[in-house]
């Protein structure tokens, strides 16, 4: 099946090169397209993504196309990885190029800024009902390219979807477990953004460890009560797509969300850090959609609110701390 299996991967970023690297060293014709057909063009010619992952060559299964008409016909499973902002407009150009019968595996992490929605949801509006899967879980793309140990979660209503998917990925170094929770498993993957953010505020405020571990804990609680409110299930919150990510976007400086939190905390601007990291930055869009989710479902998510704050400008990172540190006392509650 995997010598006769294709796959085409939408979005050239550093996520969606490094899943079609896992695919092609699977022995799968992996097809990798971009919105910017420059960029396509040159990993055409480099054989590389030398701007998000240098040094590490394409096997010969990997194939960038400037033009999504160049993959090949019929094709059925797609893989997107674009930010999230630009789902929309890059299913709106595959349901042009490649029409219906399609099975989709969304691995983006945030959600869709104008309208609150979860990406599957998105690809609903988009496709209409194609099997569907999402997949997340702790995992930099640096590594993943570079074939070092990785276990992540797929999720699906369907069974046989989900099963199809973790098919194609699993590998000696890239290890899937299989999920029916869609709606936990990609609220998990968003929020960890923001709370990434927060983790480098702190961190570049000099805090020490104590107050990382007990930020990502209380970090963890929102996300478990925004994730309940919108329909996922409290055990999915303390698997990979939930604590797993977690600590690994709020430890690591191989975060960009984490490295906006640092350089903010020093006293970047925002768009002095965005330029400095280069790279799309989920959680910058997602805290202002979480923050508004929290209000519509009527729940409290302090720390994303401080840092939504701190995005925009209002209060400062130190002036963040504050606020949360002088909240009224309570007894420890999960959601």
């Amino acid at each position: 099946m995997r010598a006769e299996a294709s796959v085409l991967v939408l979005g050239a970023g550093s996520w969606g090169t490094a899943l079609a690297l896992v695919l092609a060293r699977h022995g799968i014709d992996t097809f990798l397209w971009d919105c910017d057909a420059a960029h396509t063009a040159r990993l055409k010619s480099d054989r590389t993504n030398s701007r998000h992952l240098p040094g590490i060559p394409f096997p010969e299964r990997l194939i960038p196309v400037t033009d999504l008409g160049d993959a090949p016909a019929g094709i059925q499973d797609v893989v997107v990885a674009v930010p999230c902002e630009g789902l929309g407009a890059a299913l709106a150009s595959l349901r042009a190029a490649c029409g219906t019968g399609l099975r989709l595996c969304l691995a983006s992490k945030g959600l869709e800024p104008a309208t609150l929605r979860l990406n599957h949801e998105v690809a609903l509006e988009c496709l209409g009902p194609v099997p569907t899967a999402v997949l997340s879980g702790p995992s930099f793309a640096a590594e993943v390219a570079r074939g070092l140990p990785t276990v992540v979660t797929i999720a699906s209503t369907s069974p046989v979807t989900a099963e199809h998917f973790a098919q194609l990925f699993h590998s000696e170094t890239f290890r899937i477990y299989t999920h029916d929770d869609v709606i936990g498993v990609q609220v998990g993957g968003a929020v960890k953004n923001v709370m990434a953010i927060a983790a480098g505020i702190s961190d570049g405020l000099g805090f020490g460890a104590n107050t990382r571990a007990g930020l990502i804990t209380r970090g963890l609680a929102e996300i478990m009560r925004l994730g309940i409110a919108m329909g996922g299930r409290r055990d999915t919150f303390m698997g990979l797509a939930g604590l797993g990510d977690l600590v690994l976007t709020c430890t690591d400086d191989q975060s960009r969300n984490r490295r906006l939190g640092l350089a903010l905390a020093r006293g970047k601007s925002l768009e002095e850090a965005r330029r400095e990291i280069g790279q799309a930055i989920e959680g910058v869009r997602t805290a202002a959609v979480v923050v508004e989710l929290a209000r519509r479902h009527r729940i409290e998510m302090p720390i994303s609110e401080q840092v939504q704050q701190v995005i925009i400008g209002t209060v400062t990172p130190a002036a963040a701390v504050q606020n949360l540190l002088r909240r009224e006392r309570k007894g420890e509650l999960i959601f």
